[in-house]
């Protein structure tokens, strides 16, 4: 595939019918929907919430869209900014693999805002956040881990492009259009990994929902942009350190073999590089032969690359612990609910009982593990031997994922908000956007 057929097959991808859009891909897309207004949800009174609010609502401009946490409408544009910003503020949203993102804060702010804006439905909402965030994942594919290795945010970079998309297929964009609109887009994405602890890692995703709808607006109107720009001689995917053999990966993708259903959600409110432990733990803490109360060794077998980032032995905070295999393994075996944002309080870091435990928890890198998997073995003051092995990218049944991330919902939201919440999405096929919109309000 050549560059510039790479440009053509995302095109392609863009203008798929409603009809050919794959069921397991749309019904996952709805559990990202209803697991993107949680995350929203829950974090619009983080600090830097009332911020972003504050700096949108100074602009002013036609009221069309929804402000998370507020009560407030403003131009698409404003509204993208600050939903995909706050959204991002827990960090507690989805994550591809593939993609090395998170496909929902970059991407859905931008459809709801477009759909609010054209007074489109539910289902165009869900239609156009899937195929934006498949064109997100294939590009992500392209740009690979050179691009993250590099310092670029995938979720911002490849996230513009589907936040384009989305905006593109709701505001009617046809083909041209939607080159000219991928094209100007190209001066626009970005963001970067030195952002990460910072309000500023949020605000990449805020940035990458209101990049696409400026550039679909843009489109939309008629402005122009270079043929060239995503995919050319002096392109983004050049000059962002695009793979050398990126297009490889994607040219014998069906253009219905959708990748982003291979999305995973974060079920704990911690580093998803911990995930796979938590899962096998959790696995390991049910089985009637693990005695808790009796642990002599807790082995966790992880891909090496996580050792630099979530392997703090001593936390501090309750942001540290979130990074801290021994700790949160130590939590798991306590039975303490990792989904609970509260969970995760400075005052834990002294709590005895978890220090005991966690100083029992040795942490082994193991290149035969995939980033996504993990090994564990807890050995018992009786020798009682037991092993779990986990991977994050195992199928896991939709139904049980929902009910899954329906608890999660429970433990930000509170049951009675969560069950409101799930009621609109299971019906969200009698809805209008701006009926789903209002449970981002206050």
């Amino acid at each position: 595939m050549t560059q510039s057929a790479l440009l053509s097959h995302i095109i392609e991808v863009a203008g798929l019918p409603a009809n050919r859009l794959p069921a397991a891909a749309r019904q996952m897309a709805r559990l990202s929907l209803f697991d993107w207004i949680t995350v929203s949800v829950a974090g619009a009174d983080q600090p830097l919430a009332g911020m972003i609010r504050d700096f949108v609502g100074a602009d002013g401009g036609t009221a069309t869209a929804t402000i998370v946490g507020s009560d407030i409408r403003l131009p698409a544009r404003a509204a993208a900014l600050a939903n995909g910003t706050i959204s991002h503020a827990l960090d507690y949203d989805d994550t591809h693999f593939a993609y090395i993102g998170h496909p929902s804060v970059a991407i859905y702010p931008a459809a709801l805002a477009a759909a609010e804006d054209v007074g489109a439905s539910g289902t165009d909402l869900v239609d156009a956040f899937l195929v934006g965030a498949e064109a997100a994942c294939r590009i992500g594919m392209v740009l690979g881990r050179d691009h993250y290795d590099a310092g670029f945010h995938q979720t911002a970079t490849s996230g513009a492009f589907g936040a384009t998309v989305a905006a593109s297929r709701l505001y009617g964009l046809d083909a041209a259009a939607l080159r000219a609109a991928l094209g100007l887009v190209s001066s626009r994405a970005s963001g970067l990994k030195s952002q990460f602890g910072t309000m500023g890692k949020p605000f990449n995703a805020g940035a990458a929902a209101a990049n696409g709808i400026e550039a679909a607006g843009l489109a939309r109107r008629g402005f122009t942009a270079a043929d060239d720009a995503f995919d050319g001689p002096q392109s983004f995917l050049v000059s962002h350190h695009a793979r050398p053999d990126g297009a490889a990966l994607i040219k014998d993708l069906d253009s219905t073999q959708f990748v982003f259903a291979d999305v995973r959600h974060k079920l704990h409110a911690c580093c998803h590089g911990t995930h796979a432990m938590i899962e096998a733990l959790l696995l390991l803490r049910a089985m009637p032969a693990c005695h808790r109360d009796q642990i002599a060794q807790i082995r966790v077998h992880t891909a090496p690359r996580w050792l630099n980032v979530c392997d703090i032995k001593t936390p501090r905070t309750g942001l540290e612990i979130k990074f801290s295999y021994v700790f949160l393994a130590a939590m798991v075996m306590r039975g303490v609910n990792l989904a609970a944002y509260d969970s995760y309080d400075d005052r834990a870091c002294d709590d005895p009982a978890l220090q005991a435990l966690a100083a029992r928890v040795e942490i082994i890198g193991d290149d035969t593990i995939a980033d996504s998997g993990t090994r564990v073995e807890i050995v018992c003051d009786d020798n009682t031997h037991l092993e779990q092995s986990f991977d994050l990218l195992a199928p896991l049944d939709p139904d049980q994922l929902g009910q899954r991330l329906l608890a999660k919902s429970a433990a930000l939201l509170g049951d009675e908000r969560a069950a409101d919440l799930w009621a609109t999405i299971t019906n969200l096929d009698h809805l209008s956007a701006a009926e789903i919109a209002r449970q981002l309000r206050r």
